[in-house]
């Protein structure tokens, strides 16, 4: 069965998965859903003996049909080979009675590399396929992880070009310094005076400019995007939720069958709407804890029903969480109308006129699978302490936030259903408020002597990608205001 997606803003745009990988955006600003979302009919006692290649074929292969066995499993190894420090790709690691699925095993260590490794495949793959002789232009917005993680897949990779825009005082040292000594002719990283929000909508205007979109083809360019928005971005994150369950059943931690509850920390609602996705392939889920930190539009919307990003944005220690547009939640609000494109459309016009919008209590109804929840800086520090001392585990800022509000959870519910909590980045990249965490004393070292005592504390190897920055020249230190973000694009690209 052939999967078609379909945008989520008007029925009669449809698209491949090639198509809809390629463009990376609808029109009109509208997403790529599935039209349907195929069983996955494989055992999970034959994926509980399967490598993370293995399973992420068969996930993958369902959902994009349109590709060939060939040029599927060339994507999949390229992708998931020994960028990873790990042969797992996504360990799972049990600490204090949950299960976490460490994402961060990749080049840039953060769970973005889990999609960001693949998707320079399926892109270059999807040009082939559809006879594009055009240059692609990646044009992504970043709060901090997806940068890197995208600069690093996209490098002197033929045919492409990448530029990422991120919020010059909204992400954290490490963040900054791994973006602007990236090399690679073909990447360009720009930081503007603004937040994550302001570089999404910048990054979105751009995409629905039909003007520019003229100058690009006649200078043989086209946009393509490296934001969760991809459908070549979230159909990769539905594996690991998968992989995760299937090493749960490999360790007889469950049985095949059993159901699981996962805890997202989540900004942009891309990842636990993978996790969503799974489950509608047959993936045992019960409840899916969505995390928030204090900016917490998430949270209001699953207890009140309304989405309303009017209010203070807020930076955190979990800055990639530092999000009140959540893009993703787009995907979710179509399936909840009834796949109703134009229903959809009022919900997002709204959003964009009067920042808010509300669904209908009929619509609210069907969220009870979901529970919204979040953690101040304080319950975040705090978490990261307590799980240090009475475990010995370190884990960064966004993990904590997911960690603190699964506590919540527990307590709240008095639910024990073995859970999976995504574990979204290393402590590396978050050292100092990690550090400062544990014990405010640290917080006289420079960023790189904590690295060294995050490694003394910690036992866990300094990840390769902290190592190649300690020294690395600065490379990009374009800045300029969020209302120039398009002339700084013709600029880069010669338009």
């Amino acid at each position: 069965m052939e999967v078609i997606y379909t945008s989520t803003r008007n029925s009669a745009e449809t698209a491949t998965a090639s198509q809809a990988i390629l463009k990376g955006l609808a029109e009109n600003g509208g997403l790529f859903v599935p039209n349907t979302i195929p069983a996955l009919d494989v055992p999970f006692e034959t994926l509980a003996k399967m490598s993370y290649q293995e399973v992420a074929y068969e996930v993958m292969s369902r959902m994009l049909t349109d590709f060939t066995e060939e040029e599927l499993t060339y994507c999949i190894r390229s992708a998931y080979d020994d960028k990873f420090d790990t042969a797992q790709i996504a360990p799972l690691k049990k600490v204090h009675g949950a299960n976490y699925l460490e994402l961060f095993h990749g080049s840039t260590i953060a769970f973005k590399d889990m999609a960001l490794s693949i998707l320079p495949y399926l892109l270059t793959t999807s040009a082939k396929k559809n006879h594009i002789k055009n240059d692609i232009v990646i044009l992504t917005a970043t709060s901090g992880d997806t940068g890197k993680a995208a600069l690093a897949g996209f490098a002197n990779v033929k045919g492409t070009k990448i530029i990422v825009f991120y919020p010059k005082d909204g992400v954290s040292p490490i963040q900054e310094k791994q973006m602007v000594t990236q090399k690679g002719e073909n990447t360009f990283v720009v930081g503007i005076i603004g937040n994550f929000d302001d570089a999404q909508t910048g990054v979105k205007n751009m995409f629905n400019d039909k003007e520019l979109a003229k100058e690009m083809d006649a200078a043989n360019l086209q946009f393509s995007s490296a934001n969760s928005i991809n459908i070549g971005r979230l159909v990769p994150q539905m594996v690991y939720y998968v992989y995760a369950y299937s090493r749960l059943v490999a360790d007889h931690s469950i049985q095949a069958g059993d159901a699981i509850n996962v805890v997202v920390p989540t900004g942009n609602f891309g990842n636990i709407l993978a996790a969503y996705y799974a489950k509608a392939m047959g993936l045992p889920i019960a409840t899916f804890i969505c995390a928030s930190n204090e900016n917490k539009v998430l949270y209001d919307f699953f207890q009140t029903g309304t989405y309303d990003k009017n209010r203070k944005f807020i930076l955190t220690s979990s800055p990639s969480m530092d999000i009140l547009i959540s893009s993703n939640l787009e995907r979710l609000i179509y399936q909840l109308t009834g796949n109703d494109a134009e229903k959809n459309l009022q919900f997002m016009e709204a959003l964009a006129k009067e920042g808010k919008y509300r669904i209908t209590p009929e619509m609210k109804e069907k969220l009870s699978e979901f529970y919204g929840g979040y953690a101040s800086e304080k319950e975040t520090a705090e978490t990261i302490r307590a799980i240090y001392e009475s475990d010995g585990y370190i884990m960064d800022t966004h993990t904590a936030v997911a960690a603190a509000v699964y506590q919540k959870y527990v307590t709240e519910t008095g639910d024990q259903t073995p859970t999976v909590i995504a574990s979204t980045a290393s402590p590396y990249k978050f050292t100092r408020s990690v550090m400062n965490a544990i014990d405010h004393a640290y917080d006289s070292q420079s960023d790189f002597e904590l690295v060294d005592t995050l490694n003394q504390l910690s036992g866990v190897a300094i990840p390769q990608a902290i190592e190649d920055i300690r020294s690395a020249p600065i490379l990009h230190d374009r800045v300029c205001d969020k209302a120039e973000m398009k002339a700084v694009v013709k600029q880069i690209l010669q338009l």
